[in-house]
């Protein structure tokens, strides 16, 4: 398993191209070797396939525009390959689909089309969740149907540790369920701050990556991306600092 910076953590310092560039030099000497690009800026395909070939970077997954995604799938897929991606992901659930039955039937069929047609240019649509997939619908998680509603080899799932547990559900659990389906996760730990739930660096906060980490390696994990979504105040390139060190350290790199 490779970790990875989400580059979303450092959003405010990829907002120009010059920004962007300089990012992931940051991030490269932090001693990260792959990206996964959310919340960036603009850029041309080739512009990154320069910047990722220059610093010797890898970028697995992207988050990419929904709307995009849904009008021309497979111009999304071909433009990923580009710069050596082959699952373009969507970060969230489109807001009117939320929360209700048919709302989530909208999803699976709007959605849908578009997996079938990226995974037709040799790529993986992949799906990141919040905590709003551990809504239930006739008995089960939202999430636990798009893993039947969705075949196999059409979906993928970014499981994201932080919201798994903010939803009640247990990471490891999860991983393990979707075991096959998870070869990109987002590690993220959480704390709890005078009475409110906050993000943390890896290890420390609260919940148990000894037990997901070892989750991930049996459900075949093969990124794990380190995204720190508020930093508090703190500086983000230290916060994605600290927790790749804290890795680094329980032989992870």
């Amino acid at each position: 398993m490779k970790l990875g910076a989400q580059l979303y953590t450092v959003r405010a310092h990829t907002q120009t191209l010059d920004d962007f560039a300089r990012t992931l030099e940051r991030v490269k000497k932090m001693g990260y070797d792959t990206v996964q690009v959310s919340g960036a800026c603009a850029f041309e395909p080739a512009w990154l396939a320069e910047q990722l070939g220059r610093l010797e970077l890898t970028c697995p997954i992207t988050h990419t525009n929904v709307d995009r995604l849904l009008a021309e799938p497979e111009k999304v897929a071909d433009e990923h390959k580009v710069f050596g991606c082959a699952r373009p992901g969507v970060g969230m659930m489109p807001e009117p689909m939320r929360h209700s039955e048919q709302g989530y039937r909208d999803f699976v069929e709007t959605f849908l089309p578009a997996a079938r047609a990226i995974k037709s240019r040799g790529a993986r649509l992949q799906y990141h969740n919040h905590d709003l997939e551990f809504e239930q619908i006739d008995g089960a998680p939202i999430l636990a149907r798009m893993a039947e509603d969705f075949a196999p080899d059409g979906l993928d799932f970014v499981l994201d540790t932080y919201w798994v547990q903010a939803g009640g559900g247990d990471p490891a659990d999860w991983l393990r369920r979707l075991k096959g389906r998870v070869p990109c996760v987002h590690l993220k730990d959480m704390i709890m701050v005078a009475g409110e739930r906050r993000y943390a660096p890896i290890f420390e906060g609260n919940m148990n990556f000894g037990a997901i980490l070892a989750a991930c390696e049996d459900a075949g994990a093969q990124f794990l991306l380190i995204e720190q979504d508020d930093c508090y105040g703190d500086d983000p390139f230290d916060c994605l600092k600290r927790s790749y060190d804290h890795l680094h350290a329980h032989g992870l790199d």
